[in-house]
């Protein structure tokens, strides 16, 4: 197992479309800016096959120090979450991962 940075990210995809690796380092780093954005709104972002990037809710709770065992309060605050999409639960199951050709998936939006 492995580690892909955005860097091999916008590589591979320069490398497949034929586009400069500035252009498609723009696109990548837009299309994070804009999750980022609206999950900062506390919008859902839904990609069809892929995932759901939601933002929760987390009530405030009572926590234990594990050093003192002190109890303190952790107070109420939102977190991202992601929920995986079928295509990529398929893939992630399967021991050896199948690549995804772009475009294939039905209904890709």
């Amino acid at each position: 197992m492995s580690t892909v940075t955005k860097k091999e990210l916008i590589e591979r995809l320069a490398e497949q479309s034929g586009l400069k690796r500035q252009d498609v380092r723009q696109v990548v780093q837009g299309f994070l800016d804009e999750v980022i954005n609206e999950l900062g709104k506390g919008n859902r972002l839904e990609f069809r096959d892929f995932g759901i990037f939601d933002v929760r809710e987390r009530a405030e709770r009572v926590a234990q120090n594990p050093k003192t065992l002190e109890r303190v309060m952790v107070p109420a605050k939102r977190t991202a979450r992601f929920r995986v999409g079928r295509l990529m639960k398929q893939c992630v199951d399967q021991e050896s991962a199948v690549p995804v050709l772009a475009g294939s998936a039905s209904g890709a939006e």
